[in-house]
């Protein structure tokens, strides 16, 4: 099994009395799609500009392939690339010569060829001249995911990367995500609220809420593992929400806007809630688990 390419340690962030990040541990495993979730204002961005030297942890250590962030920035840096936010280029020269440029001034010799190369990675070879203010929101995001190339990183962090995107943008991003990882070897972690993008690329995961952990692991164990958002539907609601209020007052049933019971329960469960509900003579519609990265989201922050 591959190691680990990152290891963040009781990482400890505050402004004042304010602590934006709280005892945060995490590993990331080489190879991995590793998805950083959590509500808005939760740590995730700071954790972020720890990781990539932006900003100093009070407390709290970074290990980046291996070896100690705080003592070896440049090394570690030369190896990740990194889009925050949304990317920001020179809107009146083609995405050619933007590419240029900051090679450029990262130092980076690469010939025409090989940055013909990264625009052809990212689907831009055939508006490689094109100026930059002629691009579409979509096509600015992977041309940002070009420059995080340039250097060819063995980790790239991405904060955000379908934000504001239109469907066809978010796709086209999977899609280039999913290939420089399964492709190209690349480790990618993602910082994204869009929850069901999570659930289709990523293998692994951290949840931090309130500044600290939540939950860590692989996503399909997670959300496959202990209570989930169970919906029921039946010929007589009423009748169903009286007998399974006397037979599991533990549960919390209530009924949604569709006229539909629901409640969070273990899996172990249903098959008891579907027989007793047959046996008081109440039919089931439909008795189903919503095992999907955002119930298991919502129910654990």
């Amino acid at each position: 099994m591959p190691g680990p390419i990152l290891k963040a340690s009781k990482l400890v962030k505050h402004y004042g009395h304010i602590k934006a990040v709280d005892d945060v541990s995490f590993t990331v495993n080489k190879g991995d799609i590793y998805g950083f979730l959590g509500p808005n204002g939760s740590g995730k961005s700071t954790t972020i500009r720890m990781l990539l030297s932006l900003i100093s942890p009070n407390s709290g250590s970074i290990e980046l392939f291996g070896k100690p962030l705080t003592s070896n920035r440049n090394w570690v840096l030369s190896r990740i690339g990194a889009l925050i936010e949304r990317p920001d280029f020179y809107n009146y020269l083609s995405a050619y010569k933007n590419l240029t440029l900051l090679a450029q001034y990262s130092g980076i010799q690469l010939s025409e060829k090989e940055i013909m190369g990264k625009l052809e990675l990212v689907g831009l070879a055939e508006r490689a001249h094109s100026k930059v203010r002629t691009y579409s929101q979509g096509m600015k995001q992977r041309l940002g995911l070009a420059q995080t190339l340039l250097h060819d990183p063995e980790l790239i962090i991405l904060d955000e990367p379908v934000n504001g995107l239109d469907p066809q943008g978010i796709n086209d991003i999977r899609k280039l995500i999913l290939s420089l990882n399964q492709e190209f070897g690349k480790t990618i972690i993602i910082s994204s609220h869009i929850l069901r993008e999570m659930e289709m690329i990523a293998n692994r995961m951290v949840v931090i809420n309130k500044g600290k952990v939540v939950v860590e692991g692989d996503v399909r164990s997670l959300i496959s593992h202990g209570q989930q958002k169970l919906v029921i539907s039946t010929t007589d609601n009423r009748k169903a929400l009286a007998v399974l209020n006397k037979h599991f007052p533990d549960l919390e049933i209530t009924e949604n806007r569709i006229g539909e019971l629901q409640t969070i329960a273990a899996a172990s469960l249903v098959p008891e809630i579907n027989k007793l509900l047959v046996n008081e003579h109440i039919d089931v519609k439909q008795l189903h688990l919503l095992n999907s990265l955002e119930d298991y989201f919502l129910h654990i922050t």
